[in-house]
């Protein structure tokens, strides 16, 4: 007996240092910027509040209307499969999905099945399965015990990418989200903006105790950031190791994420591709690809912008930090003005460019705290901040106002518009070189400050760093700071010689 329960103790250790590999695919979907819907000519229109204005007989689903192709859509799906280097269909055809919910008008979805319109490709590295077409469901408000159903978001044109179940991690699946995010807003395909249900994203997730096998894959929905991404991934890898080695059993299911309590719960037992009972959509014409002169391979590719990748290469060329080069690109107003330096100046000014990108990214982000630049900036077209900041940043390069003044400058220019200049000159901002008052200034720091002076002797480095600022805050910001510490330096070593 003693010996048999020596044998659940051994079992017990042994699993409980089981090493276990998760396997993790992505199923992300965003709505595409079109004027109108995918089969119908009711408006596209992400941002409407008012509920069931945007809709038509067609997206409604009323007896005897046909759909028609949604062209746009189409295109954008093909140069996202281009940038992606996927192999674009010639052959392409609509299926009907067939699933009841009351955000789904027609008792079914047009979506894409056996022949998506991009399959293959890679982006980060990842390898991608697919990139089909479908429409958007309506949007349930479930609240006070009631369900209300808008349909303004029914029958808008979606995006669907399927990843490879090729991720190993939860913050490799992140990077991922994050990257198609920044591809299709380059592509000008879509906002896709999580916190307004633009890009959604689910998580395939399945552990197994080889490398080479598959465990029972769970869908992770109603995943809102990307950070959500990382922990519902994280934690959903944790629970199945949790269940597999107290002796359960990982069941093949959909769990939503609960984003309060920072866990998965069970939402549905996963359905197969059999339960869509999938055919070909009747009203809908197949598509050749070949035919359609602007879907040719040449003109997809040349209608491409620079994609984010290469921008990086661009980027790294010029001599930007590696941290500032992430930040610069995900923002369109903050890539707008970084672009307008970096074009307008030297490709040899190394200096100015980095300037330029160290106060977009630590003051300009910053001015705009997260909010629409369109409630905080004075200037709403960039190209027009894009002149005075320019001006602001060789007025730095060239010592005429010190770190702290550009700082207040820049503030000024955001908010109220003006010229960085004259802002100075009224301001008291602009350097002074004047090394005689440079130097009064710094015997009054040196007089006043005599704690500092004798730490600093005594071979406290940092000493120097307040005795400067002090000097600074004398001189009224007017004060070069390299200037001011060789003064300081200078003056010491006087009194000590």
């Amino acid at each position: 007996m003693a010996g048999f329960s020596s044998r659940i103790i051994c079992y017990k250790l042994q699993l409980q240092t089981m090493t276990y590999y998760p396997t993790i695919g992505l199923e992300i979907h965003a709505e595409l910027k079109t004027r109108t819907k995918m089969f119908c000519n009711s408006k596209n229109d992400s941002d409407e509040t008012e509920p069931n204005v945007n809709v038509c007989p067609i997206c409604m689903a009323h007896p005897g209307t046909l759909p028609v192709i949604n062209k746009e859509a189409v295109r954008h799906i093909l140069r996202i499969g281009t940038a992606i280097k996927g192999t674009i269909a010639d052959f392409s055809e609509f299926d009907r999905k067939s699933y009841f919910y009351p955000d789904i008008p027609k008792g079914y979805q047009i979506s894409q099945y056996e022949h998506p319109l991009v399959t293959n490709g890679e982006l980060l590295g990842v390898a991608i399965t697919r990139v089909h077409l479908e429409e958007d469901t309506a949007r349930s408000i479930h609240a006070h015990g009631k369900s209300l159903v808008d349909f303004n978001r029914a029958g808008i044109p979606l995006m669907e990418l399927v990843t490879e179940p090729v991720l190993k991690d939860a913050e490799t699946a992140g990077r991922f989200a994050r990257e198609l995010q920044l591809l299709l807003r380059t592509l000008s395909a879509s906002g896709a903006n999580l916190e307004k249900g633009e890009m959604r994203i689910e998580a395939n997730v399945s552990i197994s105790s080889s490398k080479d096998a598959f465990g029972t894959k769970v869908e992770v929905k109603n995943i809102n950031s990307f950070r959500s991404v990382e922990r519902a991934i994280a934690y959903e890898i944790q629970r199945q190791t949790a269940l597999i080695e107290s002796g359960g059993k990982v069941s093949q299911e959909t769990r939503g994420w609960d984003e309060a309590k920072q866990v998965t719960f069970h939402q549905r037992f996963k359905e197969g591709s059999a339960d869509y009972r999938y055919f070909p959509e009747p009203d809908l014409p197949k598509l050749i690809i070949s035919e359609i002169p602007e879907f040719t391979s040449a003109a997809l590719k040349a209608s491409l912008p620079e994609l984010p990748w290469e921008r990086r290469a661009r980027y790294e060329s010029l001599g930007i930090r590696k941290e500032y080069i992430e930040a610069l690109m995900q923002d369109e107003f903050i890539n707008a003005m970084f672009e307008g330096v970096a074009q307008h100046a030297s490709k040899k000014d190394t200096t100015l460019i980095g300037l330029a990108a160290n106060y977009i990214v630590s003051d300009i982000v910053g001015l705009m705290q997260d909010q629409k630049v369109e409630e905080t900036c004075a200037y709403k077209n960039p190209k027009e901040f894009q002149k005075v900041f320019y001006k602001l940043v060789e007025m730095i390069k060239e010592n005429k106002v010190s770190s702290r003044g550009a700082k207040d400058i820049l503030a000024l220019l955001y908010r109220s518009g003006g010229d960085p200049e004259v802002i100075a000159q009224e301001r008291g901002l602009l350097q002074s070189h004047d090394v005689d008052f440079l130097r009064m200034s710094v015997l009054h720091v040196l007089q006043e400050q005599t704690k500092a002076v004798e730490e600093y002797q005594a071979g406290k480095e940092a000493s120097l760093q307040y005795l400067i600022g002090m000097s600074m805050k004398k001189t009224k910001g007017a004060g070069n700071p390299a200037k001011l510490k060789e003064l300081i330096v200078e003056e010491l070593k006087s009194k000590l010689g």
